[in-house]
């Protein structure tokens, strides 16, 4: 694969500048098309980190009204909070479509920057394989024959084409459509809300049974729901104005996805007695139902699917532009680089509606897991690389710049850590060894395309519309020796 040739190696990506230069935005040759911005970017982010509360029944199956409440108030000061600063700061230094690929790349260099990569997009499709997994799940209620069989896997079939094409028609549509499907998605949730006033009883959101806690379901399903806040930077190169689109679009994510996680419980888990077992996938229905009839239990089911729709949508268009970023990188080949008329990363979706398909036969609960492990480590190179940069470039011009010192940088990424090492530990065997052997896979594929280019097999390239990089390194630490 190209590398910049250096003297030293272990930056051969990194894009640092003083505070009096520019940072470029985008790669000319995407002038032309038409960029994403504030409100389609804010529902892009809810959809790749949420859309809607439809996932978060196993909280309360796990652990109970308490701490699923709790959970869903102090994780995202733990989790989604740091994410999200780390996303605005590192992602309007390197605005364009490598994402985190380019910032591990920049701090610890090609070979890891390339494994960053392979799990977060492997993560990213296995995320993107649930659901249509948690859409039939809350269609079969309505239709049985959605359960299981050959209705159930043409469905799926259908709906990935479906959403596919959507996506291959451009980014800026998938923003709007995202955004025409979040309100469509949250509206049901506030009508539930309004009608089980009468019905609340306070005293059921206190309810706590320490000594019944499945910790495995209620971590995975807290860090399934609060996480991937990093995936809207494989779409920077797309943002109009990432520099300041980006970090306005992240604050303004973060609420409105913890608002739809709280709203929703308080109402379900306050208004109808608990029955704790009911509480998985799908159960929202039942309480949209009991507390408002069938007319408001089809909303809610309609909402389901719409959501998961564009949920799919969204991950598909990050996980496909990532590749597409690393190919004008010289990190995987030049054809993955290559746009069809209306913009998009005509391979990099067929990549990953391929994956989609081929895992979309494993449960919620197994699909949740392994995507969580493959994220955890992706995310604690995250975590090094940012405040590498920080300690190797403190005065590197940051567009958006988180204000604390080296020393906050770190402080801050400590709970993550702990939480990610808590993930990891309680995660099953059978889980673990299958992603162990999708990580040694990266650690294979990466010289196995070194040797691809040194033979000229398949081309690699770098985009001549992206910066040099390294030049601009070796400038700016030229500087700094005078």
């Amino acid at each position: 694969m190209r590398e910049y040739s250096s003297s030293n190696d272990e930056v051969p990506y990194s894009s640092v500048r003083r505070d009096d230069e520019e940072v470029p935005s985008s790669p000319k040759a995407t002038d032309k098309i038409r960029k994403v911005s504030m409100l389609p970017l804010v529902f892009l982010i809810f959809y790749e980190v949420s859309g809607g509360p439809f996932g978060v029944e196993d909280s309360v199956n796990a652990a109970g009204p308490l701490l699923a409440l709790l959970g869903f108030v102090i994780f995202p000061f733990i989790w989604s909070i740091p994410e999200a600063l780390i996303t605005a700061e590192m992602g309007t230094m390197f605005p364009e479509n490598g994402g985190y690929v380019v910032w591990v790349s920049s701090a610890l260099g090609p070979f890891w920057g390339f494994q960053q990569g392979w799990m977060k997009w492997l993560s990213g499709v296995i995320d993107n394989a649930l659901y249509p997994v948690l859409f039939l799940d809350y269609l079969k209620s309505g239709i049985p024959a959605l359960g299981s069989g050959l209705p159930r896997v043409a469905a799926i079939l259908v709906l990935t084409i479906l959403l596919t094409y959507l996506n291959y028609r451009g980014l800026t549509i998938v923003g709007w459509v995202a955004v025409l499907m979040g309100v469509f998605s949250i509206l049901p949730f506030a009508v539930m809300g309004l009608i089980s006033i009468p019905q609340i009883e306070p005293s059921r959101w206190l309810v706590m049974d320490l000594g019944n806690v499945n910790w495995n379901l209620y971590l995975n399903t807290l860090f399934w729901n609060l996480n991937y806040w990093d995936s809207i930077s494989t779409l920077a190169g797309e943002v109009e104005n990432p520099n300041k689109t980006l970090p306005k679009a992240l604050y303004y994510g973060v609420i409105l996805v913890a608002c739809s996680y709280i709203f929703p419980l308080l109402t379900g888990t306050g208004s109808i007695p608990l029955e704790r077992e009911k509480w998985t996938d799908g159960y929202f229905s039942d309480v949209a139902k009991a507390l408002g009839g069938a007319w408001l239990r089809w909303w809610v089911q309609a909402a389901a699917a719409t959501s998961n729709m564009g949920m799919f949508l969204a991950e598909m268009s990050s996980d496909s532009f990532q590749l597409l970023g690393m190919a004008e990188r010289g990190m995987l080949p030049e054809f993955f680089a290559k746009r069809s008329r209306y913009g998009t990363p005509l391979l990099g979706i067929l990549f990953s509606a391929s994956g989609v398909v081929l895992l979309s036969w494993l449960s919620f609960q197994e699909i949740v897991a392994a995507e969580n492990l493959l994220y955890c480590v992706g995310m604690i190179l995250e975590f090094i690389a940012f405040v590498r940069m920080r300690m190797k470039y403190p005065a590197a011009s940051r567009p958006y710049k988180i204000p604390i010192g080296t020393v906050g940088s770190i402080l801050m990424c400590v709970p993550p850590t702990i939480l990610i090492s808590a993930v990891v530990a309680l995660s099953s065997l059978k889980v673990a060894a299958v992603s162990v052997v999708m990580l040694l896979v990266g650690f294979i594929m990466h010289p196995f395309l070194n040797h691809m280019d040194r033979k000229r097999w398949v081309k690699f390239s770098i985009s001549s519309d992206l910066p040099d990089l390294q030049q601009q390194t070796r400038e700016y630490e030229e500087t700094l020796i005078r």
